[in-house]
């Protein structure tokens, strides 16, 4: 049972770390309400548990590289240097997107650990950006970007510090740098797009930070699990991209808006039963 968790917890984070429905927030739902032991110490299999629900994301980054290596790779022998001066420029407006995160992660990332993580935080967090979204998409702004090349250095950093908010559970990394983005008149394409590659170097160094923190005590057992997980999230998050660039090309984000209220909603009334 354990493993099969685990394969859930895969899937789980495969499809919505890159839905703005929040992954951290469905994990640690499904970890409260069904429970993960894999350690017979309380206190071990909650490190264990912090430490997979942050690795597992290596998985959805690989599955973002293998999709759009080509865009993201300025050494690419088939791009003109036209082309590949434009992907060091895409490249430094993600470092520099990445800082406000980087930072404030940094400072408060334990803090966060310790007294945020729990089904009512969550809910209140699904619930205010679910209308977020819908506000958004009733009132939308001039779409001033168009390409990510459009896309400045300052939109950049501001959609970086949009970026921060994720770090509450419930918030969702993706929901919180499109919502962002649209207020800063990004196509939700390009939003989408931006939204994908900015998690790469924040979700690496995210489970660098975890790996060093948590990992040199980790088991065989333990490190076999955060494999697995990791693999089905890659192979699921293939499919959720793909998904979600096709959806965005005909549709809005309130679909994704009204999820997160009604769950929300849903989890306050479990909370307060």
């Amino acid at each position: 049972m354990e493993w099969l968790k685990i394969v859930i917890l895969g899937i789980i984070q495969g499809i919505t770390e890159w839905l703005p429905i929040s992954s951290t927030g469905h994990l640690l739902l499904f970890e409260h309400w069904v429970g993960l032991t894999m350690y017979e110490d309380p206190l071990v299999n909650a490190d264990f548990f912090n430490l997979f629900l942050v690795v597992i994301q290596f998985g959805s980054i690989l599955a973002i590289v293998y999709l759009f290596f080509k865009r993201l790779n300025p050494f690419d022998p088939r791009k003109t240097m036209k082309a590949k001066r434009a992907t060091i420029r895409l490249w430094i407006k993600l470092i520099i997107g990445c800082i406000p995160t980087a930072v404030i992660g940094l400072l408060l990332n334990d803090f966060i650990d310790r007294y945020f993580h729990t089904s009512f935080v969550i809910a209140v967090m699904l619930i205010t950006y679910g209308i977020a979204f819908i506000v958004v998409e009733n009132h939308p702004l001039p779409e001033k970007v168009h390409t990510l090349d459009q896309l400045s250095y300052a939109t950049a950093f501001k959609i970086g510090c949009a970026q921060t908010l994720a770090i509450v559970p419930g918030t969702s990394r993706s929901g919180a740098t499109i919502v962002g983005s649209l207020l800063l008149g990004v196509n939700r394409t390009v939003a989408t797009e931006f939204s994908f590659f900015l998690a790469c170097p924040v979700m690496l160094g995210a489970s660098l930070l975890k790996v060093f923190s948590y990992g040199a005590g980790m088991t065989w057992i333990g490190w076999m699990a955060i494999l697995l997980g990791t693999v089905v999230s890659f192979v699921v998050s293939l499919f959720a991209v793909k998904y979600l660039l096709y959806y965005i090309r005909k549709h809005d984000f309130k679909v994704f808006g009204y999820y997160r209220i009604i769950l929300g909603i849903l989890v306050l009334i479990t909370v307060f039963l």
